[in-house]
């Protein structure tokens, strides 16, 4: 049993709903940096998690996430033996994501930010850590979760220079890195099993 993780998709999904229905709850609750900056809503460096711009979004992040967190709430558990190191682990991730581009945009009152893509981010890279042959589906198609992992850093990598698409990539980014420091932190041995299952590859299904 995985509770807080179904809890999270659950609360999501709810938020994500209420908000596509109600605009002034949306403006409340997006990453919107003045409001944070002038008026101190630092409440928004984590709602903004909650809400998405629309369906397959929500969608998308709502399926990575359920076959994804429930495995990593599991390691979190065992590793110690609490259930709130989970959400701690996944509301932090929502905060450190998008921090560098409320940093960068500070003082910008056209940026806005919403989705769960960055803590997202953060529970699949702390998968890849555990298991990086397993194979995964990429937009239906089959990849090893390494070379997913490459291709994803790259992409978002060039695609947060480029620019243009409406896609907060740093947040990605920020997210990837900030689950496999997380789970590198609980146990810096991780990092020696990861080693020895990249260079045994065995294929896998995930989820």
């Amino acid at each position: 049993m995985t509770p807080v993780n179904l809890l999270l998709i659950a609360i999501t999904a709810i938020v994500s709903y209420l908000a596509f229905n109600n605009r002034k709850l949306a403006d409340r609750l997006i990453l919107w940096p003045p409001a944070v900056d002038r008026h101190r809503q630092y409440d928004r460096l984590v709602t903004y998690g909650f809400i998405h711009a629309d369906w397959p979004h929500l969608i998308f992040n709502m399926i990575t996430l359920f076959f994804f967190g429930g495995q990593i709430e599991t390691v979190m558990v065992q590793l110690s033996g609490s259930y709130l190191t989970y959400p701690a682990f996944y509301l932090g991730a929502l905060v450190v994501s998008i921090l560098p581009s409320y940093i960068k945009n500070q003082k910008n009152p056209n940026y806005l930010s919403l989705g769960a893509s960055g803590a997202v981010s953060a529970v699949l890279f702390a998968f890849i850590l555990l298991s990086p042959w397993t194979i995964i589906l990429v937009f239906f198609i089959p990849a090893p979760a390494i070379l997913y992992a490459v291709f994803y850093v790259g992409y978002s990598i060039w695609m947060d220079k480029k620019g243009g698409d409406r896609i907060n990539h740093s947040a990605h980014l920020a997210g990837a890195a900030f689950g496999v420091l997380f789970l590198l932190a609980m146990n810096p041995g991780i990092f020696n099993h990861f080693l020895r299952e990249l260079s045994n590859p065995r294929f896998g299904l995930g989820g």
